[in-house]
């Protein structure tokens, strides 16, 4: 840590840059494509408009000291960013808090990632956007020495309950996507299903390793329990529960800080661009205001039949689903 850090509750830095991303008012536009892969969120930025017509420069890149990559310009004349996270519940909580408290009005964000498929109809290389995400998180009071049986993933393992998508920025990223899709693509489109977000990529997938996680029926157990399941991956429930929780009921709603930051006198250490920083907003604290969310699913591995993805497949399909993610943002009406 290089900058002195003002109220534990939610730190920042003097010029008001938040802890784990890096970056503070004016870095941030109020849609984001959200990825888990630097190299991933790079070559979409590859995409964004050449040069900024506000500042007449390129797009903003933050690399923040906890492994965070924001880029920030325009698409097609539409301030837009986009965000690495790596992976799990944790780094999408620091993502959605963080990016929250750095925008004002209504934000609208998109996840796009791999994911595993569960489904003999959504094979690899299939384009799953989900309606809705369960959490399946490891029951950490279950006795794991005792020996396996055949029900025990019932016990080792809770499935919640559904958090939705944004319906209408669910409905829009689909025409999108169908747009994108290159004509002669072999890649089918499924709209009409529900995502599993597990805290492990292995346990809570229902993946066997060394460790006794009382694991093997449970992917049948989610296929017999939660309807129209297709995909496990560890980031959309989360991105779907807070999005739905916010803002609070104006009782119960707090802002992070008390404290206005001044103008910053310098670029951070880890900004990879030269681009200088953004003036901060007039009043230091943002307000609350509704987040949109959607998540699309790119299809690495077939759970049922082992299959995976290669690499070149990978490169053309991220190509055109970012594109699809992009248009649906600059297609989704904000206020912000």
């Amino acid at each position: 840590m290089k900058d002195t850090m003002l109220d534990a509750n939610f730190p920042r830095t003097a010029d008001g840059r938040v802890y784990h991303l890096g970056i503070r008012a004016g870095e941030l536009a109020n849609r984001i494509v959200t990825v888990g892969d630097p190299s991933r969120a790079l070559a979409l930025a590859s995409y964004l408009d050449p040069i900024t017509s506000e500042s007449g420069e390129g797009p903003l890149k933050i690399q923040s000291e906890r492994g965070f990559l924001t880029c920030t310009g325009t698409y097609k004349g539409i301030p837009m960013s986009i965000v690495a996270i790596g992976m799990g519940f944790a780094n999408m909580d620091f993502f959605v808090r963080e990016c929250r408290e750095c925008v004002s009005g209504e934000m609208a964000i998109i996840r796009l990632g791999s994911c595993g498929s569960i489904l003999d109809s959504a094979g690899v290389g299939s384009l799953v956007i989900p309606r809705a995400s369960v959490a399946i998180t490891r029951n950490y009071d279950f006795d794991f020495n005792t020996p396996p049986t055949s029900e025990s993933h019932k016990d080792a393992y809770r499935i919640s309950k559904p958090a939705g998508a944004d319906e209408r920025l669910h409905e829009i990223l689909g025409h999108a996507m169908a747009a994108a899709r290159p004509s002669g693509s072999r890649s089918i489109i499924l709209s009409n299903c529900v995502n599993a977000s597990g805290d492990s990529f292995y346990s809570s997938q229902g993946r066997l390793t060394s460790f006794p996680d009382h694991n093997a029926g449970l992917i049948h157990h989610l296929l017999d329990t939660v309807e129209d399941i297709a995909t496990l991956e560890m980031e959309t429930f989360h991105l779907f529960h807070l999005a739905s929780i916010h803002p609070a009921a104006p009782s119960s709603a707090h802002t992070a800080t008390s404290v206005v930051p001044p103008p910053p006198t310098s670029a951070p250490a880890a900004v990879i661009s030269t681009r200088k920083p953004s003036s901060p907003q007039a009043a230091g604290i943002v307000q609350p205001s509704r987040i949109h969310a959607a998540a699309a699913h790119m299809v690495f591995a077939a759970r049922g039949s082992g299959g995976f993805i290669t690499p070149s497949e990978v490169s053309a399909f991220q190509e055109w689903a970012g594109r699809g993610c992009l248009d649906a943002l600059v297609g989704f009406e904000l206020s912000v």
